[in-house]
């Protein structure tokens, strides 16, 4: 196995190429976004999909105070040498990111968005040595690097330095800004999403008519439409994931995945990396996740037994599945099974959302999920779809363990809420019509999350005693062997063991609970506790989709 210097949670264009880092080449972006010829690109794609790593690179390409040449040798760009000659640190660039832009009230979320600016105003200080500013532009300019300026400084900050640098450099200015709509997202989760949007409608005029402005490059999650950030922009491009104008530009396409895996000396991972991170559907083009991709070749590296793991959990914003089970309904929770059981569902999709409209409406919950990267486009089944729908799928093994996660984790959390005094009767009483007609209620009221299968109900079952406090053992060795779920009551001097059955059919409930009754007592489960425990309650619990049938030894 052949190691090589993956760049896991590196963003720096720079830093990958100076320090000898694997890099998929990317930069015939470069030519595809000046072939276009826009005043304005919009690239929505899902977060870690390296919308950054290439804001940087472009950003190291055209800023005229920068040196690139030895940064692109070798690379696709390079052999563009005429576009190299013209473009290739030529302009005055402003790249700006406002991922760290964020706070529980508006007032820490715009102190955040003042540091930001005053650090970008800080790099160019030395535009202050020019004899082409006004008073008043030296004013304003100077209050901002010493953060110390009004809301409508801050909203016009951005057209204000790029007019500076056009009359510095007798040119027309590059504006690059990373993750626009981070702010937004953060205000529609805390409460001040209107004071938000205001500040940042303003920077953004700098897009507007603004004849120091070469062109402008924004990278985000959403395309925001309804409070037109983006109205009045001339000759405006939006490139989402339905287009196919710039996909293979962000995440890895299968070729890329194999040379990385051919470079690493680990071809044999081929089908589990692609079960795990591949599946994403982006316009006409099949994407990996690059995050994950190197995460886990990384893990190799270290660990040629290391399983595939979920690296979104730890990076991404994923309360928004969790937003979204809370809200769910009979409808949303049908259709979530049908997703986790591997299935698809039919939905419209507006492109065109909004952040603080996230649960006013079904469709826009479903909007999130697929613009955001939980869900993705079922493409083989377009031509039998409606031309307003799409077909919906989980995209791949890692992000249907993060709705698996989510669903048990929000299971356990609002069980404790539910009134079980009934059904916790009934199972010291030894009356099993009565627990079964409680567990049925509960079962309704779930998400399934692993197609009805044993394991699904082994955690639901355990997740009923164990969020009231019970003392619950889950597969522990019993005797001759493995009961499924032990409930221990101290208080009572009873433990009440279950073993779980699923059946095929609704009609082999009743048999399904006389075999777990007979594994029970052929295995010797109840015989450890017969001195502990005044009593020992056997049951054999038997389940069908959303049906179960409880009967007692």
């Amino acid at each position: 196995m052949s190691k090589i210097k993956l760049p896991s949670g590196v963003s720096s264009f720079e830093k990958i190429r100076k320090n000898g880092f694997y890099y998929v080449d990317k930069t015939e972006l470069i030519q595809n976004i000046l072939e276009s010829e826009a005043e304005v690109i919009l690239i929505t794609r899902p977060r870690r999909f390296g919308k950054t790593l290439n804001m940087d690179m472009l950003d190291h390409f055209f800023d005229i105070r920068k040196y690139s040449k030895k940064l692109f040798e070798g690379l696709s760009i390079s052999n563009h040498s005429d576009l190299c000659d013209q473009w290739m640190n030529r302009y005055p660039t402003v790249f700006v990111s406002f991922k760290k832009v964020y706070g529980l009230d508006f007032n820490s979320a715009f102190n955040r968005l003042s540091t930001v600016i005053t650090e970008l105003f800080n790099q160019y200080l030395y535009l202050l040595d020019s004899e082409k500013l006004t008073d008043y532009q030296r004013s304003v300019f100077t209050h901002i690097a010493n953060a110390q300026y009004t809301a409508e400084d801050m909203k016009n900050s951005l057209s204000l330095l790029l007019m500076m640098l056009n009359q510095y450099y007798g040119k027309k200015v590059i504006l690059l800004i990373d993750e626009y709509d981070v702010p937004m997202a953060k205000a529609s989760s805390n409460g001040y999403y209107n004071e938000m949007v205001d500040v940042m409608k303003g920077l953004m005029q700098a897009l507007k008519d603004n004849s120091c402005l070469q062109f402008a490059v924004i990278s985000g999650c959403l395309r925001i439409a309804k409070e037109s950030i983006f109205t009045g922009t001339n000759n405006f491009v939006s490139d989402t994931i339905t287009d196919s104008r710039l996909n293979e530009y962000f995440g890895f396409v299968q070729s890329e995945v194999d040379q990385l895996l051919i470079d690493s000396g680990m071809s044999e991972k081929r089908e589990l990396i692609q079960k795990w991170y591949d599946g994403y559907h982006f316009g006409e083009f099949d994407v990996y996740c690059p995050w994950d991709v190197i995460n886990y070749v990384r893990d190799l590296q270290y660990n040629p037994e290391k399983k595939p793991a979920s690296y979104w959990i730890n990076t991404s914003d994923n309360a928004i599945i969790r937003s979204f089970i809370d809200y769910a309904g009979d409808s949303i929770s049908d259709k979530l099974e049908t997703l986790m059981a591997g299935g698809y569902i039919i939905q419209h999709i507006d492109e065109n959302m909004t952040y603080d409209y996230l649960h006013s409406s079904e469709d826009n919950l479903w909007n999130i999920l697929y613009l955001t990267g939980y869900l993705t486009n079922k493409r083989e089944l377009t031509d039998s779809v409606p031309d307003d729908m799409i077909a919906l799928e989980i995209p791949n093994a890692e992000i249907k363990e993060i709705y698996r996660t989510t669903v048990l984790t929000w299971f356990k959390e609002t069980v404790v809420t539910w009134n079980r005094s009934r059904l916790f009767e009934a199972v010291w009483n030894g009356n099993t019509e009565v627990m079964s007609e409680e567990m049925n209620q509960l079962l309704r009221r779930t998400i399934s999350y692993h197609d009805y299968k044993e394991d699904y109900y082994h955690a639901f079952l355990a997740g009923i005693f164990t969020g009231a406090g019970y003392m619950v053992e889950s597969n522990k060795e019993h005797g001759e062997g493995r009961s499924d779920v032990v409930v221990k009551s101290k208080r009572t001097g009873m433990v009440a063991i279950f073993e779980v059955k699923y059946a095929k059919q609704g009609e082999q409930l009743d048999k399904k609970c006389d075999e777990a009754l007979k594994q029970i007592d052929k295995k010797k489960y109840s015989q450890e506790y017969m001195y502990e425990y005044d009593k020992a309650l056997c049951y054999g619990i038997s389940f069908f989709k959303k049906r179960c049938l409880v009967k007692k030894k």
